[in-house]
């Protein structure tokens, strides 16, 4: 009888440490890093240089982020409309009180955001297969 209790306890427990042995899966490309509100900037800016040296062009898909190293692909998702977009991050900011990133103006009319001025968005790492399209 004992032994039918001490196999039946290895059985049932077998699983449970095969589950704590194995290698923590990768978080999924599409989870959320922060969301909050994300404002825009456009031609006023044109030209200028970036935080990463390059010049600022307003018809590019790029965003300024606080801390997220240059070159960053971040999916921007407006959960209110669905749209989405991949920028790259080539500036720091915003300097805004409150935002969590400032867009392109080419990305902010793509997620239908520029008459607003500025929209509550989904923030998070771009897959890499969509990465490579965005190039």
């Amino acid at each position: 009888m004992r032994d039918i209790i001490a196999i039946a306890t290895l059985i049932a427990a077998a699983p449970v440490a095969a589950q704590d042995a194995a290698p923590a899966a990768p978080a999924p490309a599409s989870s959320v890093l922060a969301s909050g509100m994300a404002s825009y900037y456009g031609d006023v800016h044109a030209g200028n240089r970036t935080a990463s040296g390059e010049r600022f062009n307003p018809d590019e898909m790029t965003a300024a982020h606080r801390s997220l190293p240059f070159g960053t692909k971040l999916r921007v998702t407006d959960p209110s409309t669905g749209r989405s977009v991949i920028v790259r991050v080539n500036d720091r900011g915003p300097f805004h009180k409150g935002r969590i990133l400032d867009l392109s103006e080419a990305a902010a009319r793509e997620l239908g955001i520029v008459r607003r001025g500025r929209a509550l968005v989904e923030v998070a790492l771009a897959d890499p297969a969509e990465a490579a399209i965005a190039d």
